[in-house]
């Protein structure tokens, strides 16, 4: 399965502690990030992440376009909603795409555990299917 992670900077540290508790599960699926988020997991879990730009230059695009062509399978996306600032990715965009082309979508830690735990049972493998 292909996971996506992005998170605003005030929630990096909390990605990483996410990735980190989670980080047998992830191992067995493709990470994709923007730039900094996927620098900073791959520094605490030593997992392989795909890095695009960061989120500010042009790595929200790139993003949004691998949603755009059913490229992930999960999306989790920790953002600040009382601190945007047009340096960290638009949340509404990714949430808008996500919500079009029905990929689930984590925006808290709660519902980021509960569907990696959903993961993890295999809840999402008939997203496998829908590619062949």
């Amino acid at each position: 399965m292909n996971i996506g992670f992005l998170a605003h900077n005030s929630k990096k540290s909390l990605m990483e502690d996410f990735c980190i508790a989670y980080k047998t599960i992830l191992s067995r699926h493709e990470l994709y990030a923007t730039g900094t988020t996927g620098r900073r997991i791959e520094s605490v879990t030593s997992l392989r992440v795909h890095k695009f730009l960061a989120g500010s230059v042009g790595g929200e695009k790139q993003f949004t376009e691998m949603i755009e062509r059913g490229g992930f399978d999960l999306v989790i996306l920790f953002y600040n909603p009382n601190m945007a600032t047009i340096k960290e990715p638009d949340p509404y965009i990714i949430i808008r795409s996500c919500d079009q082309y029905n990929i689930p979508l984590a925006t808290n830690i709660a519902t980021a555990e509960s569907l990696i735990m959903g993961l993890a049972r295999g809840d999402f493998d008939w997203r496998e299917n829908m590619r062949q």
